[in-house]
């Protein structure tokens, strides 16, 4: 429960800010996860220069406030076998971003969508095999979404991560 405005975080009539601000050892902390999330609570206690007990007790506070969302593995899409990667721009028609977003969630592929304003209303990334494949998502799936009224593909060359975390 947010205790700025007694709903869930996120929901319709919040706020979806739940947490206070981060202090430089919450900070700190992120930046080690983000580097390593299968970083033991004594290894994180450590390296910010905190008690295992302090640590111990920080994280649970930002899993509980919902900064920390979760640990994941983090898969190079090459090697795994998805060789092809597009962002699709989406124009869809007014008011139809619930029943599409909740569509593009089920298409196989598609790895993230954002609504956006701007010129498109959907920015998707799709991790594909190949191009045949590539070209199923966006010509026969998404394009057959109702309300999905254009679509703009951008294939991707490269990728890399930036080195400015926000996380000191």
């Amino acid at each position: 429960m947010s205790q700025e405005t007694g709903t869930t975080p996120g929901t319709a009539g919040g706020t979806g800010r739940s947490a206070g601000p981060l202090d430089e050892v919450d900070r700190r902390i992120l930046h080690e996860l983000v580097r390593d999330g299968r970083l033991s609570i004594r290894t994180l206690a450590e390296r910010v220069h905190v008690s295992r007990t302090n640590a111990y007790a920080r994280l649970e506070r930002l899993v509980r406030d919902g900064v920390v969302t979760g640990f994941q593995a983090r898969v190079a899409p090459e090697p795994a076998g998805l060789g092809t990667s597009a962002y699709i721009a989406l124009t869809i028609e007014q008011n139809t971003w619930r029943e599409v977003s909740a569509e593009l969630a089920q298409v196989r592929y598609i790895e993230h969508a954002a609504l956006l304003s701007g010129e498109h209303d959907v920015l998707a990334l799709v991790r594909a095999p190949d191009n045949a494949t590539l070209r199923d998502v966006v010509l026969d799936r998404v394009q057959s979404i109702a309300g999905v009224l254009s679509t703009r593909t951008w294939l991707v060359f490269g990728e890399f991560d930036g080195t400015q975390t926000p996380w000191p």
